[in-house]
């Protein structure tokens, strides 16, 4: 869990250096595009999420959606992208926070 500013932070410049690995396209939010979302959160606890042209929906309730079904933190929306994380498991933790 996020707890403060710091932690937010360093999340976001870890998400720099790694690219999208869903893309939300025309048909929104499929039950297989949330499979695929907290399939890779649980393999890396950190992804990037990125949001086509083709599609209509509003960024920040796609990035609240997401973040409900696939029970995640959003840790930034900048542009078309979100960037989401959930802590993994006591014995399969990746990042540790500050």
């Amino acid at each position: 869990m996020i707890k403060n500013s710091k932690q937010r932070a360093y999340l976001r410049s870890l998400a720099m250096s790694i690219d999208p690995v869903v893309q939300v396209g025309k048909a929104g939010i499929t039950p297989e595009l949330t499979k695929g979302a907290l399939e890779a959160l649980t393999a890396r606890e950190l992804i990037k999420v990125s949001v086509l042209k083709s599609c209509t929906d509003d960024i920040r309730d796609i990035a609240q959606t997401l973040s409900e079904r696939t029970h995640s933190e959003i840790v930034h929306i900048i542009g078309r992208k979100i960037i989401l994380y959930k802590e993994g498991k006591e014995d399969k933790k990746k990042i540790i926070l500050p």
